[in-house]
């Protein structure tokens, strides 16, 4: 229990900050968990962005159409079926994505001060492992059934 509450503490502490830093560049809270994604994966579909960032469909489509709004992304057809829109970064939110990666390789440096490279190698591998577990259960419940415990 101990374990996941100090994940959550982390999680909420990095998730405010960002929140807090990113509001000068015009991106309210979470999207630039989306910018990223869509920077490092252009053309992305939203389904899959919503799949990578572990939120459900109608959350992604809200934040996609907020960043669409202010100009940080747009919708493109895909070329072999319409319907599939893909998502890529304008040059407004390029110019943003390098403010993203530098807050978020200082956070990173400040979390793992005081590691060991090895330590921060085990670590990673560890909350992989959590992660993975984890998902089991978003995916099994994302599909509408009831864990049991």
């Amino acid at each position: 229990m101990e374990l996941l509450r100090e994940i959550g503490m982390i999680a909420r502490s990095l998730d405010s900050i960002s929140n807090i830093e990113f509001k000068e560049a015009d991106l309210s809270k979470g999207q630039y968990l989306y910018m990223v994604r869509i920077c490092e994966h252009p053309g992305i579909i939203q389904e899959k962005l919503a799949e990578m960032i572990k939120v459900d469909r109608t959350t992604a489509a809200r934040a996609i159409m907020k960043l669409e709004e202010k100009g940080f992304i747009e919708k493109r057809d895909d070329e072999s079926n319409r319907r599939i829109k893909k998502l890529f970064p304008t040059e407004k939110g390029l110019g943003v994505y390098p403010f993203i990666v530098r807050e978020h390789e200082h956070s990173n440096s400040v979390a793992l001060e005081g590691f060991s490279e090895d330590e921060a190698d085990i670590l990673l591998r560890l909350l992989r492992r959590v992660r993975k577990n984890v998902e089991q259960d978003w995916e099994y419940v994302k599909k509408g059934n009831k864990r049991i415990y």
